[in-house]
């Protein structure tokens, strides 16, 4: 589940100009919605603004890796535990990213590679809700082209070849089924 807050209008509030940074998100928080005393949390109202939250727990920034090795070693669904918060796009694409590291859990041996697979994860997710989300295929073009570049960053800085195939909207397409292989 995503939460985003709302304008006095009670229209969404979403900002979809942010650009992808590939920093630590400010105003992304994945909210417990259960009992997750084995986290690390912080109150969800530092960092999810304008949620209406005040006493709620969210998982502390800092404790996605702490997260990913607990829900593994307990044999638990992140989902029924966790709900992600964010107000603007590039805070959801790096929610949806961390999304995908609680459901891989494994040694970091290649670091870029298991990163690209979380950055796919996180575009597949987006392309089939952008109706949802209120953002349009020039903001999943964007956010591609930015998502690349990041990515080939985390491969240079292995001193690996980067190739991109993922980082191209017909091959996000082809994952979802919308067009066939060439």
């Amino acid at each position: 589940m995503w939460g985003r807050p709302t304008s006095a209008a009670g229209v969404a509030a979403f900002d979809t100009t942010t650009p992808m940074d590939g920093g630590n998100p400010a105003r992304m928080v994945f909210v417990m919605h259960a009992e997750c005393t084995f986290l690390p949390r912080e109150l969800a109202s530092l960092h999810a603004l304008g949620m209406g939250l005040k006493d709620e727990w969210a998982l502390a920034p800092y404790g996605i890796d702490d997260a990913t090795d607990a829900f593994y070693e307990r044999h638990l669904t992140p989902k029924d535990y966790l709900w992600l918060s964010a107000d603007n796009l590039n805070a959801l694409v790096w929610g949806l990213h961390d999304w995908a590291h609680f459901h891989n859990h494994g040694a970091f041996e290649e670091r870029a590679m298991t990163e690209l697979q979380c950055d796919v994860s996180a575009l597949v997710w987006l392309t089939l809700n952008k109706e949802a989300i209120g953002i349009d295929d020039a903001d999943i073009e964007r956010v591609i082209l930015e998502m690349k570049e990041i990515s080939k960053g985390r491969f240079e800085g292995e001193g690996k070849p980067f190739t991109a195939p993922y980082f191209d909207r017909a091959e996000i397409d082809r994952l979802l089924g919308y067009a066939s292989p060439a």
